[in-house]
């Protein structure tokens, strides 16, 4: 392993950053406190500094020499809304939020990287740090967007990174082609005519309706996708009925659907339509099916993956980087940035909860999960990455910013 030695020699003071912003998590577009800890630390080591775009977004710019090439590099600053167990002197202070996803690491991964740049500039452009808000479902990447990111910082690429437990720390995951999947929920409700439940000829039992409807479209998936085309349909909800002896007027189901594909959610998304529609009109029953597109699929760009391949190499060497790793099913709003840019998003290893102190709650230390914690020895390996992206970048011949 091959760290940047100034940013190794800052770990303790990376490690206080990261456990302060685990203490005071704030919620998405919240992040008031978390972007006045950021902004300072870049002010204070000499970088310019543009605040609210996204809200509570931050900007910091650092440029050396005179080339116009330019990246971007994104962290997102946002906690979740659940209680967290862990009770070690860093855990939450507030009632209700936790840093359970890694965005404090994230964050301070940046902070460290931009440290070291301000007083190393190893190279030639500018590089553009995106302290973003409001991941977690908020779409803070396209709010960020819509105030004019791309517009006022331009950018030849963009670069996200994600810690993962269960890949060894002081490891990389990455993959060229699509790595997470678009976020979409639907929600359908079943119009029917309510009965006594012992003269059900008398009534529409929406109930039923909903259950062939929900069979059918497990057919979608099943039988009108192509098998090689990877998606997820899953009702998480269903309401129905107050009481045991009365058939209910409606029947409400609720889910998500996740594919790597637009053409595929497409089709999904129709399918969905028709046979909800179709099957409720057979029975004398009719619909209101709404399908909200979250966050669309992340797709990394294959030149951008190389280089970040590469970079990745230089820190931790070649046995330590997987090139090949498994896509997942969840989703991650850095996928509106590579809609615009160039790019691509890595895994950083947060490994399987060993580095968990006394003090953690009970459980994997996994994401979304009251007892994770990140890993503080990523701190400096994260940082490292980040710098070296940007030497090797802004020095190398720049890959193709042209879109696929």
């Amino acid at each position: 392993m091959r760290l940047v030695e100034p940013i190794l020699a800052y770990q303790s003071e990376l490690e206080t950053i990261r456990r302060d912003i685990h203490a005071h998590p704030e919620l998405c577009y919240e992040e008031q406190r978390t972007a006045d800890v950021v902004a300072a630390r870049l002010t204070e080591w000499g970088i310019p500094v543009v605040r609210g775009l996204g809200v509570t977004g931050v900007v910091g710019i650092i440029k050396n020499g005179t080339s116009d090439r330019a990246i971007g590099l994104r962290a997102d600053m946002d906690a979740l809304p659940m209680q967290e167990l862990n009770t070690f002197d860093h855990a939450s202070r507030h009632a209700g939020k936790m840093h359970a996803c890694g965005h404090d690491g994230h964050t301070t991964m940046l902070l460290g990287a931009a440290h070291y740049l301000s007083q190393n500039r190893n190279f030639d452009g500018t590089v553009y740090l995106i302290f973003q808000p409001a991941e977690e479902g908020g779409a803070g990447a396209r709010r960020m967007m819509d105030d004019g990111l791309f517009e006022r910082f331009p950018m030849d690429a963009v670069y996200g990174m994600h810690n993962w437990p269960g890949i060894k720390a002081g490891s990389f995951g990455v993959v060229a082609g699509p790595m997470m999947a678009s976020s979409n929920e639907f929600r359908v409700v079943v119009k029917g005519k309510g009965a006594h439940a012992a003269q059900p000829h008398r009534g529409i039992d929406p109930v039923m309706v909903a259950v062939q409807i929900a069979q059918a479209w497990q057919t979608i998936i099943s039988r009108e996708k192509n098998p090689l085309d990877t998606a997820v349909l899953s009702i998480t909800q269903i309401h129905a009925g107050s009481a045991t002896n009365v058939i209910p007027d409606e029947a409400v189901m609720i889910g998500t659907v996740r594919t790597f594909s637009t053409d595929v959610l497409d089709l999904i998304e129709r399918r969905m339509n028709e046979l909800a529609n179709g099957l409720a009109a057979g029975f004398g029953a009719t619909i209101d099916f709404s399908f909200k597109r979250n966050y669309p699929p992340l797709i990394n760009h294959p030149e951008q993956t190389a280089f970040a391949i590469e970079a990745m190499r230089a820190v931790v060497g070649a046995d330590n980087v997987d090139t090949n790793v498994e896509p997942t099913m969840g989703a991650e709003d850095f996928a509106f940035m590579l809609q615009e840019k160039p790019g691509c998003y890595v895994f950083i290893g947060n490994g399987d909860g060993d580095h968990r102190s006394h003090g953690h709650g009970l459980g994997p230390c996994q994401l979304h999960n009251g007892s994770y914690d990140f890993n503080d020895h990523l701190l400096p390996i994260g940082a490292s990455f980040w710098a070296r992206l940007v030497e090797m970048s802004l020095t190398a011949p720049a890959p193709s910013t042209r879109l696929p």
